[in-house]
C-alpha cells in the first residue's frame, strides 16, 4: 500500500548548522546511555535492597540488547518515514523514558523505562546521520561525518566517567535526569527544521522486521547471559538457537520481499560488508575495554567511582579531538587509512596493558598515556568506519545502511562484554591484575582483526549526495 502525506505548514528557514547540531546531539545522547550506568550498580543495590547483582546488571544490559536489535529496522523506517519525523519521535520517546527512569519508584519500573529509552535511541541514530548526509553542504560533509562519529565515540567513552562523577555527587537518578533538558532542547530544535511535502513509500516487511528484531535480541541476550545461566543450559540454548533461526528466516525473506526488512543488496558492496565486520570487531574491543577499565580502577587500584570516572575522561577527550581534527583537515585521510591506523593504535595500547598492568596505581606513568593514545585510536576508527559505511551505499539507503552498521557495533559490543564476563568469572577477590590482562589481550586481538579487515575499505568514488533541495527526495523522499 502506498501512503502519501503532505505537510502544509509554511517552510521555516533553519540555521545551516542546525541539522548537524541535531545529528551530533542525537548520536551523543543515544550512545551516552550505553555506558553511563556502568558505575551505578553499587548505588542501585543500596537503593533497591534485595535485588541481586545479576538482576541489577539488566539496567545496563537491557538497553544494549534492545538498541542492537532495533537499529537495523529503525534504519529502514528512517528511509521510509523521513529523518525529521523519526528523529522527533525518537527524541520524545527517549526523553520521556529518561524522566520515567529518574523517578522510578521500583526496580521493575526502572527496567521498563530503560527498555523504552532503547526504543527512542534506536530511532535517533539512523535519523541523525541522515541529517548529516542530506542536509549538510557537500563541501562540509566529510567534516560533518567526522563530528557525528566523534559524538558517538566520545559519548560511549565519556559514559563511565560522567556516570562516576554524577553517581558520586548526586546519586544514580541524576544519570537519567541529565537527559531530560538535553532531549527537550533537541526536540524543540527539530521543530525548527523546514517541513516540505513528502511522499511515503511502503513500510518494510512487518514479519521480517519482527523476526530480525526478535532474533538479534535473543542472540545478544543468550551471549550476554550465557555465563550466568550456563552455556549448556536450556535458556541459553533457546536464545542462541532461536535467535539464529529467526535472523536466518528474516534474511531469507528479505532476499525475496519487495520491501525487505534488511537490504541484502547492500552487502554486495565489499566495502560496506567489510565496514560491518570492522564495526562488530571494534564494538567488541570498545565496550569490553570501557567496562574493564571501570572494574579495574575500582577493584584493583581501589579508586572511588568519582576517581575512576575522572581517570577515564582523558581518553574521551582524545577521541573527540581526533574526530574534530580529522574533519578540519584540508586533505583528509581515507576511511581505510583512518580505520587501519586507529585499530592498530588501539591494538598496541591494549597489548601494552595486557603485558604490563601494575597492581599498584600508576596513573601518570600507565593509565594517562594509554588512555590518551587509545582514545585517539578510538576516534580514528569511529570516523573511518562510519565514513566507509555511509559512502559505500546509494543515497536512498543511507539510513538503512547506517542502522545496520551501528547495529553491528552494538552486537559486537555485547559479544565483547560476554567474553569479558567469561574471562573474569570465578576470579578470586584481590587476585590482582593477571585476569584483567587476559581481557586486554582479547581486545588487542579484536583490534588487530579490525585492522586487517579495514584494509578492504576502499571507496571507488564518493557517493553523490545533492547538497540542495533534491537531497530531500534522495533520502526517503521525506522530511
Amino acid at each position: 500500500m502506498i501512503l502519501s502525506h503532505s505537510e502544509a505548514e509554511p517552510p521555516v528557514r533553519a540555521p545551516h548548522c542546525l541539522p548537524l547540531l541535531l545529528a551530533c546531539g542525537g548520536s551523543f545522547l543515544a550512545f551516552l546511555d550505553v555506558t553511563i550506568t556502568n558505575l551505578a550498580v553499587p548505588a542501585l543495590a543500596r537503593d533497591f535492597g534485595g535485588v541481586d547483582l545479576t538482576s541489577l546488571s539488566w539496567v545496563v544490559t537491557l538497553y544494549t540488547i534492545l538498541l542492537a536489535a532495533l537499529l537495523a529496522p529503525a534504519g529502514r523506517m528512517a528511509d521510509v518515514l523521513g529523518r525529521r519525523r523519526l528523529f522527533a519521535v525518537g527524541v520524545t520517546v527517549f526523553t520521556v523514558a529518561s524522566l520515567m527512569a529518574a523517578i522510578a519508584p521500583t526496580f521493575g519500573l526502572l527496567l521498563v523505562a530503560r527498555a523504552i529509552q532503547a526504543v527512542g535511541a534506536a530511532a535517533l541514530m539512523p535519523a541523525s546521520l541522515a541529517f548529516v548526509l542530506a542536509d549538510t553542504p557537500a563541501a562540509r560533509r566529510g567534516s560533518a561525518i567526522g563530528l557525528w562519529s566523534a559524538a558517538a565515540s566520545v559519548a560511549a567513552a565519556l559514559g563511565p566517567a560522567l556516570g562516576g562523577v554524577l553517581v558520586d555527587a548526586y546519586g544514580w537518578r541524576s544519570l537519567f535526569f541529565v537527559n531530560v533538558p538535553a532531549g527537550a532542547l533537541l526536540g524543540w530544535l527539530a521543530l525548527r527544521l523546514p517541513t516540505v511535502a513528502t511522499t511515503r513509500t511502503r513500510l518494510p516487511d512487518v514479519t521480517g522486521t519482527a523476526l530480525l528484531t526478535g532474533g538479534i535480541a535473543l542472540l545478544v541476550l543468550g551471549v550476554t547471559q550465557g555465563q550466568s545461566w550456563g552455556w549448556a543450559q536450556s535458556p541459553t540454548l533457546v536464545c542462541l538457537l532461536g535467535g539464529t533461526t529467526a535472523v536466518i528466516v528474516a534474511l531469507v525473506r528479505s532476499s525475496r520481499h519487495a520491501e525487505p526488512a534488511v537490504q541484502i543488496s547492500l552487502w554486495r558492496s565489499r566495502t560496506y560488508a567489510s565496514a560491518n565486520v570492522v564495526s562488530a570487531l571494534f564494538g567488541a574491543a570498545l565496550y569490553a575495554s570501557l567496562l574493564l577499565g571501570a572494574l579495574f580502577l575500582t577493584e584493583v587500584w581501589h579508586y572511588s567511582e568519582l576517581q575512576a570516572g575522572l581517570a577515564m575522561t582523558p581518553g574521551a577527550i582524545a577521541s573527540a579531538g581526533v574526530g574534530i581534527s580529522v574533519g578540519r583537515l584540508a586533505r583528509r585521510p581515507s576511511p581505510r587509512t583512518l580505520t587501519v591506523i586507529g585499530a592498530l593504535v588501539l591494538a598496541a595500547t591494549s597489548g601494552v596493558l595486557a603485558l604490563w598492568l601494575p597492581t599498584e596505581p600508576h596513573f601518570l606513568a600507565v593509565w594517562l598515556p594509554t588512555g590518551l593514545i587509545g582514545g585517539a585510536g578510538m576516534g580514528a576508527v569511529s570516523v573511518g568506519v562510519s565514513s566507509a559505511a555511509a559512502f559505500s551505499v546509494p543515497p536512498p539507503s543511507f539510513a538503512a545502511g547506517t542502522g545496520l552498521n551501528i547495529a553491528a557495533r552494538q552486537v559486537g559490543g555485547a559479544l565483547g562484554v560476554a567474553v569479558l564476563t567469561v574471562l573474569l568469572a570465578g576470579r578470586a577477590p584481590g587476585g590482582g591484575a593477571a585476569v584483567f590482562a587476559h581481557v586486554y589481550l582479547f581486545c588487542a586481538l579484536a583490534c588487530l582483526a579490525a585492522a586487517a579487515v579495514g584494509t578492504r575499505l576502499i571507496l571507488m568514488a564518493p557517493v553523490p549526495v545533492p547538497a540542495t533541495a533534491p537531497a530531500e527526495t534522495s533520502l526517503a523522499k521525506g522530511a
